[in-house]
């Protein structure tokens, strides 16, 4: 065959590739003809050809094949022909579950003619960064598949009683993240609020924390002052020997008579403002999952109408600028004031904001969880 013949040949052969043609390519084949490809290994016969390429077609219901004239060399009956190949990614390629998004790749064909017909063809492909980013697209779903259902296991947004409102926002730095907040009614009618932030971000973080807030969930059930309920979710972490991770954690207790009890395990201690006066919110022990014997006193004290509990975690104090500084507690504690007599919503809001403004464009470094109980 000529050169010009071998070049029309493979352009059927492309022209059937794009039609998803299988008996026209079929038929380019000899009956004893030898497929090489990265994705099909070595098939033999024009039958099982023929099938590889029904099976390349599933694989990209969009196959588009695209070759340059420039990229056509031909010697003999050798030839070779460098092209551009898209699809989309719909079943599992290398392992890798379907991502539903369009790929593309440079692939090199080097044929062997006999007779007008196939008789040898050799795949080659380049695949450089196609599947770090199919295995991107992947980890990312799934991400945000966790970062939903980490939310559904985060307590309500907001809740109000006839003696209190609350409401909360955590913001993770990634998808997912290892703030928690939990709240709820007690069999009592008192109302309890827990924060938690988990050693570490994301996926790790993530599931340590939602492993501690079932924790606190069963442990919570049995009445007890938070010093006392602290101190099992303690023992029970420490006993799981998931080291180096810990969390710091805070419990507090409402009663409808203004009485609020707590303890704290190495948490940022919250803020209680009482009209113009801001106090914090100290006593308590060491972090959780440390020291499974460690104490955790519990403390007091009594709310009036109106008073307010901020409970934050450590991303909103260590939050930097690009120069590298930090919110810190004394810019907290002044926007708390300045956010006198909101409501909660309106104070969270407006603390998120202050900070947002304060970072600029820097991106987030850690986990950010604010909530706001107020006493009515």
């Amino acid at each position: 065959m000529t050169r010009d013949d071998v070049r029309a040949l493979l352009g059927r052969h492309q022209d059937a590739l794009n039609r998803h043609d299988v008996t026209a390519l079929a038929g380019m084949y000899a009956d004893d003809a030898v497929l090489v490809s990265p994705m099909f290994q070595t098939v033999r016969g024009r039958r099982a050809i023929a099938e590889s390429f029904v099976r390349l077609f599933e694989v990209f219901p969009d196959y588009t094949l695209t070759v340059k004239d420039a990229l056509f060399l031909a010697e003999g009956d050798r030839a070779a022909q460098f092209s551009t190949v898209t699809g989309t990614h719909r079943v599992e390629l290398y392992g890798l579950p379907p991502t539903g998004q369009t790929i593309e790749y440079h692939a090199a064909r080097l044929y062997t003619v006999v007779d007008g017909l196939i008789a040898a063809e050799q795949r080659i492909y380049d695949f450089a960064g196609v599947l770090e980013r199919l295995e991107k697209t992947r980890v990312d779903r799934e991400l945000a598949l966790a970062s939903v259902v980490q939310q559904t296991l985060m307590a309500r947004t907001s809740s109000s009683g006839s003696f209190f409102e609350i409401v909360g926002a955590s913001l993770p730095c990634r998808a997912i993240g290892g703030d928690f907040l939990e709240y709820r009614g007690l069999s009592s009618g008192a109302f309890g609020l827990a924060i938690g932030d988990v050693s570490g971000k994301g996926p790790a973080a993530a599931l340590v924390a939602a492993m501690l807030q079932g924790m606190f969930a069963m442990v919570d059930e049995i009445p007890a002052a938070p010093g006392a309920m602290v101190a099992r979710l303690n023992r029970a972490l420490c006993r799981r020997g998931i080291a180096p991770r810990y969390a710091t954690f805070f419990y507090g207790i409402l009663e409808p008579d203004g009485r609020f009890t707590y303890s704290s395990a190495g948490h940022p201690p919250p803020l209680v403002v009482r009209g113009d006066r801001v106090e914090l919110l100290t006593t308590g022990g060491p972090i959780l999952g440390v020291f499974e014997s460690a104490a955790y006193p519990s403390d007091s004290l009594v709310l009036a109408p109106g008073d307010v509990i901020v409970y934050y975690s450590d991303g909103v104090t260590d939050a930097e600028t690009f120069e590298g500084e930090d919110f810190g507690m004394a810019r907290l504690v002044e926007a708390v004031r300045r956010q006198h007599g909101a409501r909660p919503r309106a104070c969270v809001d407006g603390l998120l904001a202050t900070v947002r403004a304060f970072v600029g464009t820097a991106s987030s470094v850690d986990d950010a969880t604010i909530a706001v109980l107020r006493y009515d």
